[in-house]
Formats: C-alpha cells, sequence, structure tokens
C-alpha cells in the first residue's frame, strides 16, 4: 500500500474534475477549527454522493450522521427547491458547528437537523412516515457509529420505498472486516451490516474498496427492491 501515492492521485482527481468551492472549503476549516475529527468523505467521495442523488432524483434524503455538515451540503445541493434534507446528529457541538455551515453554503431551507440518538431519531421518524406526516426517503445515507449500523439498517428500510437507495460509508476498515475473530465493535458491527445487506430479502447490495487521502476503506450501496411494509 503507498498512502502517498494515493494521495496525489486523489488531489489530481479533486483538481482536475471538481471546481474550487469556497463554501465547502471553508466548511472543512470551520470543522478543524471547532476540533471536529477530521473524517468527513473526502472532496470526490462527496461529489459522488451528491451525483448519485442527482441520477435518482431524489426529493427527500436522509442522512444518519452529521458531523459538521461537510455530505450534507453536497447531498442537499442535489435536491431541488422543493427537496428537502433531514440529517441525525448525536452531539448538540457537532450539530451547532453543521448549522452554520450549512448557512453559510446556502442550502438552510432545504436542511433539518435533529440532535440525538439515532435510533430515537429514526424511530419518530418511522412514527411520522405511519401517520402520512411525511414521505418515504429516496436516498439514505449512513455514517455514523459503526457498531450501530446493522441498526440503523434496519430502520432505513422501514423508511425506504421501492427504488430507495441506502450508502453506506466506511465498510472496509482498513482490510479488518475479514477477520472474523476481530472483536473492534466497529468492525464486527460493518461484518453484520455487510452481512445483512447482502441476506436481506428487501434488498439487492453490493460493495467496493476505495484508495486515497482517507486511506484504504470502502462503501456499500444498495437498492430496495420492495416496500418493507
Amino acid at each position: 500500500m503507498n498512502q502517498d501515492l494515493w494521495t496525489a492521485v486523489e488531489k489530481y482527481l479533486v483538481s482536475t474534475l471538481i471546481h474550487p468551492d469556497e463554501a465547502i472549503n471553508e466548511t472543512v476549516q470551520a470543522n478543524a477549527s471547532a476540533g471536529l475529527p477530521a473524517i468527513d468523505v473526502a472532496p470526490n467521495e462527496g461529489k459522488l454522493l451528491h451525483l448519485i442523488a442527482r441520477i435518482q432524483g431524489a426529493t427527500n434524503i436522509l442522512e444518519i450522521g452529521t458531523l459538521g455538515g461537510y455530505s450534507t451540503i453536497w447531498l442537499a445541493r442535489a435536491l431541488p427547491p422543493t427537496g428537502r434534507l433531514i440529517t441525525l446528529e448525536l452531539d448538540p457541538k457537532h450539530a451547532a458547528v453543521a448549522e452554520k455551515n450549512i448557512q453559510r453554503a446556502g442550502v438552510s431551507s432545504l436542511v433539518d437537523i435533529r440532535v440525538g440518538p439515532a435510533a430515537e431519531s429514526l424511530a419518530r421518524l418511522h412514527a411520522d412516515l405511519l401517520i402520512k406526516k411525511i414521505e418515504p426517503f429516496d436516498l439514505i445515507f449512513l455514517d455514523a457509529d459503526k457498531p450501530n449500523n446493522p441498526v440503523y439498517l434496519a430502520w432505513a428500510i422501514k423508511l425506504s420505498r421501492p427504488g430507495t437507495i441506502i450508502i453506506g460509508d466506511n465498510v472496509i476498515r482498513d482490510g479488518e472486516i475479514i477477520d472474523a475473530n476481530n472483536t473492534d465493535p466497529t468492525v464486527s458491527g460493518t461484518r453484520t451490516f455487510l452481512e445483512h445487506l447482502g441476506n436481506h430479502p428487501l434488498l439487492e447490495a453490493t460493495a467496493l474498496q476505495t484508495v486515497g487521502s482517507k486511506g484504504y476503506d470502502g462503501f456499500a450501496i444498495a437498492i430496495v427492491k420492495k416496500s418493507a411494509a
């Protein structure tokens, strides 16, 4: 593995394919200044999320794990003016930083940040779905605490419709996912998440390995074949 090469290639791809963006750059700087962990998706990965949302024609997006709002901004920019993005964040400090970043990027009218344990927020969203207060989501991005990804996936399926895209980030864990004896909760949770993706009768899924400035990792993507109802 050559981290220097991965990073250099990523810089080339970003400089060639992604135009300079003041709001995105300021978000990265604001997150660093606030002491947030540097675990945002890379710029080319943010653009990939944006393009997937546009290809999907998404009008309703759910993000589990806001952090400083970096991926939130990429996703929100894919929405039409009447669209909405609900993003869930546990840490009030992170949510406050994200709110300022989202406002600076000019997408506040599209984004609803909900603070608290994600499982509780997801349960409330499901209750709202059942009484028709909200519509199913077109795209759901899972990028929060990895041990709970199986729980988040179960809720995501309940909040989806046929054709909903579900994306899970950080699913390779530097290759540790192939070690069935690894007791790290982030690894075992990711393994369980991938197994659920592969075995669930309502899903068609795959996963890709990635390399870049964030190291060796990857993402999983699934499509919902039919409603869970």
